[in-house]
């Protein structure tokens, strides 16, 4: 009996002096609190004992677990629910809420969309060519119609800025993305199913935040480069600067961009007359319901030339199928100039389905 009473008592003790240890940090925290409302208060204890209580509580709540700086605090009962992100919002981070530590590199976040389709087009571009010399395919290439094409595209926050205020212009924030296109002839097996055409271009880009909730919500200043990585006489590529502005309303967002090309030696330019084709200006709009049961985007390309206009299009279809969270069957629509950089100055049409992957 006298052994069960001393164990009684011993950890009756230790449960005394974890919860001294758990407390202490609390008490600790209220004390200086508390000396100051004796000094303040010195002769009203109605004053004093209502600084003490506000003193304890603010204490406590400092003590009590905080969430994490990525996660969502959900809201408190009663209360009415937090707005949902919008999508210019979650695809430049405007609200700063993606990021965890400034000391580090953001996460992997989508820039482009990425799919997988399997397209053909109306219009095979057998033989490449172009003004520059030696550029010129000498031998018609053995291509289907038929191919696979996929992109991937994603960027990274690289560095940010609060409380600019220059213009309007609130926040600023300093981007680093990639977008890769490939265009697989999977089906020519007799040649081996070549890839006829892989386009990789990598940005460097600084989005200007303006904190409205809706109309212009940023402006993007970017450097590009873009190239196909060939050998004579397929090689194509260029580098350009843009300026691009982003508008919002409810469901519908609009990204408009005018680009200046960085010249090139002309012995070494290999595709001159790119912007005759190409294009100077693009334009990109998106629609996607509340229920997020599909998703259109359309893109407009145009090289801003009265006398010989040129431009390219492009639909984008999307909604949710049976394969996860993420998957969504995709169909696509093209016509014009520059689907793909070997094909700057070819005019086709194409149409492509398979799926793609949630932007958000």
């Amino acid at each position: 009996m006298k052994k069960s009473n001393h164990s009684a008592r011993l950890g009756g003790f230790l449960l005394l002096a974890l919860l001294c240890l758990e407390f202490a940090p609390m008490a600790h925290a209220g004390g200086e609190e508390f000396s100051l409302c004796a000094k303040k208060y010195p002769d009203s204890n109605a004053e004093r004992l209502k600084c003490y209580d506000n003193a304890q509580a603010a204490a406590t709540v400092s003590y009590l677990p905080q969430p994490e700086d990525d996660e969502e605090t959900p809201p408190a009962a009663g209360t009415a629910p937090v707005a949902e992100r919008s999508y210019l919002t979650k695809a430049w981070n405007l609200d700063d809420k993606a990021s965890r530590d400034e000391s580090k590199l953001g996460r992997l976040m989508p820039h482009r969309q990425s799919y997988l389709l399997v397209r053909k087009t109306g219009n095979v571009n057998n033989q490449p060519a172009s003004p520059a010399i030696g550029h010129n395919t000498p031998t018609p290439y053995d291509f289907d119609a038929l191919e696979t094409k996929f992109q991937l595209s994603f960027k990274a926050d690289i560095g940010s800025q609060k409380d600019v205020n220059f213009w309007g212009l609130e926040t600023l924030r300093l981007w680093g993305a990639y977008t890769q296109q490939s265009n697989w002839q999977m089906f020519n097996t007799r040649n081996s199913s070549p890839f006829r055409e892989t386009n990789y271009e990598p940005e460097l880009i600084a989005t200007f935040g303006t904190g409205s909730p809706s109309g212009l919500k940023l402006v993007n200043l970017g450097l590009a480069h873009q190239s196909n990585g060939r050998n004579l006489p397929e090689s194509r590529s260029w580098n350009r600067l843009y300026l691009q502005g982003g508008w919002e309303w409810g469901n519908t967002s609009v990204m408009a961009r005018g680009w200046w090309r960085i010249p090139e030696n002309s012995l070494k330019d290999e595709n001159p007359d790119i912007t005759d084709y190409v294009g100077r200006a693009d334009l990109v709009a998106r629609w996607e319901p509340v229920d997020k049961s599909q998703a259109v985007a359309i893109l407009l390309r145009n090289n801003l030339n009265l006398a010989k206009n040129r431009g390219f299009m492009q639909v984008d279809w999307s909604m949710p199928v049976a394969l996860g969270n993420s998957a969504r069957l995709h169909a696509q629509l093209t016509s014009g100039f520059g689907e793909s950089l070997i094909d700057y100055n070819h005019r086709q049409n194409t149409f492509g389905l398979g799926f793609s992957f949630r932007e958000w």
